[in-house]
């Protein structure tokens, strides 16, 4: 009866926002964005904008309006090979597979046979091995996500090098002309008044050349920009305007006769409403019998000042730093991105290079490793500078955080958000963070920091208005006090602004999210050694954990559930003392001792000490059965369930050397009890040990499936398990658990660089595209704190390697 309350209230909700106030819902739960097993590495840096390509080579999901997606494959982005020899066109071919109803003047439908895809994000190489010509062509496709790199990283630009192998024994001159759409494919390309220009744009001594394509709509307008670069040996040309939804015969043509594309002077016309206009440039050079040459393209977008969907406030993106905010800087931009790519390459090689070439590492880990890392920059992502005028008053709201690093920090660095996922519209969700946030403070650790200041703004501010929450039907206000919010907002809305996006629940009595704070402050400060960040940071940790001793209701030392599903899994009601939640609270009361211990607080250093003695006996005694943690102590029917995220507390402290000493929580022999018998059932008694380990497990091996998410696995809980799993000496059972996600998600579910949040055994999968299994870094963490440890790398034995 309840669910179909919750059923009736979403239904209400739902057709008010879409249907009467036109706008999106957070979460659709009645318009699922369909699968489609096409995507491959998305183009672009962080946060501003990205463009995915399928593995086949189209361009098929846009975000260039922050957090919103389009799923639109636009036929007119292609390239196409021209190969001239003695004068003569000899082949010209659209390198693509498609056989659409428009542009039927050109040669589609290239044989797949003859071509290949790989992708090592934010890298991609596509090769074609051209059908009878002797003549191979690699693109290598490369986006600037550089670790530790807070300029090109946030750069809206890809690169594809044309690499032009030659087996004939007679010169062939290889055009490659790359065409594409004014727009994204969706109804606003037919909106009018958009326009295409030519330009050249050259600076110490190297010149690029193309076509700027201006969209012209009325909210967040952009520029997108094709070019090629000029060199002795190469030649550029380019065509302003031709119709995409036509037979495109003329450009074809164009293209055939010479191997260039005739260069008109000037701007097209403005379009019609209703009419559509793409552009094309051309790179031409010669190749040598048996030689090799080199042609490099760039694919540029300028959307430097944003509305989110409120249209209240003006935001700059944060590479309008670097190259300004006038909506004029994609020939710059292009510029930079063909003349720096090599660089970018090398940065990225010196840092893939060490665990690419470790042989102990099975080869499907590495590739999860970094093609998981797309997240980070097509997560929705938004990375935007603050106003010139901005004040620490203006940041910190009403309440007055006391932050004295909150403003240096937001004004170098910026202010950073992503999705919980592409269909959970909600900004930097904090319960999922806890996960996903190893990525980022591992290799944008300022990144992290400042959305941890951002987060420690909300804390202390509250937002009154009442509003009715979809799960349990009452009213209360968005917002309170010294709380951790849900998130920062919805990009159809006015993220930083107003917070809590997330209606089902009333998160105010959730019991995980001030924890996570606590224990992502001193993870924090242990990987950054970040002493300010540190200081600013404790007070805030101190008002959440008085916040949360009140659902210690018997003052044990130890947390309670309330009853209903208040933590991460929102739909798995959890009852009194729980190895979830209670774990996480001993975690973060340690952390609580180990940061007072650091700051010399010790008053609060004893306080928390005497809560963490009581705690630990209560833990043990009420939950811990012999072999592993309870799910909770309600002693109803499933409460002696195994849940394979039991150890999430225990995770944490070990990725900060809290493990083990005086700070030891959780004895050493019960944790290895607990993580073997999550392998034991949860990982090998569940599909055969091959799709990785479910949320909750029977003892006798049969999965829970008292609510919708216990029968589950969660993708970046279970890397996040494997991480615990190696911390604590079982590598081999890490890397089998981990194994049975990718290949489930990458290999046979065809989910490539939209890794869902969760799926079931028998292929039900929720919500494409998440945050949380970014968590895989702290694998990485993980393994690398063990190699540090051990006189020789750990070796994963009989994990299997698969080529």
């Amino acid at each position: 009866l309840a669910y179909v309350s919750f059923l009736c209230r979403y239904f209400r909700w739902w057709y008010k926002k879409t249907r009467i106030e036109k706008k999106s819902a957070f979460i659709d739960l009645l318009c699922a964005v369909p699968l489609q097993q096409i995507y491959g590495c998305p183009l672009g840096g962080i946060g501003g904008g990205t463009i995915t390509r399928g593995w086949r080579g189209e361009f098929c999901r846009w975000q260039l309006n922050p957090g919103i997606y389009h799923y639109e494959t636009v036929i007119a982005n292609q390239f196409t090979v021209c190969l001239r020899c003695k004068g003569q066109t000899v082949y010209q071919q659209v390198l693509s597979l498609e056989r659409p109803s428009t542009l039927q003047g050109w040669n589609w439908g290239y044989c797949g046979r003859y071509a290949f895809y790989h992708a090592l994000y934010p890298r991609a190489w596509m090769v074609y091995e051209l059908p009878g010509q002797n003549v191979v062509l690699t693109c290598r496709q490369v986006s600037p996500v550089i670790p530790h790199d807070y300029k090109d990283s946030s750069l809206p630009v890809g690169v594809f090098i044309w690499e032009v192998e030659n087996g004939r024994n007679e010169d062939v001159e290889v055009s490659i002309m790359f065409s594409l759409q004014n727009g994204t494919g969706t109804k606003e390309d037919r909106s009018g008044g958009h326009w295409n220009e030519p330009f050249a744009f050259e600076k110490d001594g190297e010149r690029v050349a193309g076509v700027l394509l201006h969209h012209c709509t009325r909210v967040n307008p952009f520029t997108l920009a094709i070019s090629a670069r000029e060199k002795a040996d190469t030649g550029v040309t380019h065509l302003t305007a031709f119709n995409p939804v036509a037979s495109g015969r003329e450009v074809w043509q164009d293209l055939l006769q010479d191997g260039r594309l005739d260069s008109p002077a000037g701007k097209s016309s403005l379009t019609e409403k209703g009419e559509v206009t793409a552009a094309a440039v051309c790179a031409t050079c010669r190749v040598p019998a048996r030689g090799h040459r080199t042609l490099e393209l760039a694919l540029a977008w300028d959307m430097p000042r944003v509305h989110f969907g409120s249209k209240e406030k003006l935001h700059l993106r944060r590479y309008t730093r670097f190259f300004g905010s006038r909506g004029d800087a994609a020939p710059a931009l292009s510029h930079h991105a063909l003349t720096h790519y090599e660089e970018w390459e090398r940065k990225i090689e010196a840092w893939q290079k060490p665990i690419l070439e470790n042989s102990q590492l099975p080869s499907w880990y590495k590739s999860a490793l970094f093609n998981e890392l797309y997240f980070v920059t097509d997560g929705g992502t938004i990375w935007v500078e603050l106003p010139p005028d901005c004040c620490a008053e203006d940041l910190q709201g009403p309440a007055g955080a006391g932050l004295s690093h909150l403003l240096p920090v937001l004004r170098e660095y910026g202010r950073f958000a992503y999705l919980e996922g592409q269909e959970y519209r909600m900004y930097n969700t904090y319960d999922v963070h806890f996960y996903a946030s190893f990525a980022l403070v591992m290799l944008w650790p300022k990144l992290q920091i400042s959305l941890q200041y951002d987060i420690a703004v909300t804390v202390v501010n509250e937002d009154i208005q009442p509003r009715q929450y979809l799960m349990c039907g009452q009213t209360a206000q968005v917002k309170l006090k010294n709380v951790v919010p849900h998130d920062i907002g919805d990009p159809g809305d006015e993220p930083w602004q107003r917070v809590n996006a997330y209606l089902m629940h009333d998160t105010a009595n959730w019991k995980d999210l001030n924890l996570k704070f606590v224990l992502q402050v001193y993870r924090d400060y242990c990987l950054t050694h970040d002493s300010l960040y540190l200081q600013d940071m404790w007070p805030v940790c101190q008002a959440v954990m008085e916040s949360e001793l009140k659902f210690d209701t018997d003052n044990d030392g130890l947390i309670e559930n309330g009853g209903f599903a208040d933590q991460t899994y929102d739909a798995w009601v959890v009852n009194g003392a729980s190895a979830y939640c209670g774990g996480l609270w001993l975690a973060a009361v340690c952390m609580m001792c180990k940061m007072a211990k650091v700051l010399g607080d010790a008053e609060i250093q004893q306080k928390y000490t005497d809560i963490l003695t009581k705690g630990k006996e209560a833990f043990e005694r009420m939950l811990w059965n012999g072999k592993y943690y309870n799910y909770d102590s309600s002693g109803s029917d499933t409460s002696s369930s195994i849940m394979s995220d039991q150890c999430a507390g225990q995770w944490f402290l070990g990725a900060c050397g809290l493990d083990q000493g005086e700070f030891e929580v959780f004895p050493k022999s019960h944790v290895i009890s607990a993580l073997k018998t999550i392998f034991e059932k949860n990982v090998m008694s569940f599909a055969g040990g091959t799709m990785g380990a479910v949320n909750g497990m029977r003892p006798d091996g049969v999965p829970d499936t008292s609510s919708v998410q216990s029968d589950e696995v969660w993708v970046g809980v279970v890397y996040a398990l494997a991480a615990t799993m190696i911390q604590e000496g079982l590598v081999e059972e890490g890397f089998c658990t981990a194994e049975g996600c990718y290949r489930t998600v990458w290999e046979r579910l065809g989910m490539a660089f939209q890794t869902p949040e969760a799926y079931r055994e028998k292929k039900v999968y929720r919500s494409l595209a998440y945050m949380r299994p970014l968590s895989i870094w702290s694998m990485q963490l993980a393994l690398e704190r063990r190699a540090s440890w051990a006189p020789a790398p750990v070796q994963p034995a009989q994990v299997p390697i698969h080529p």
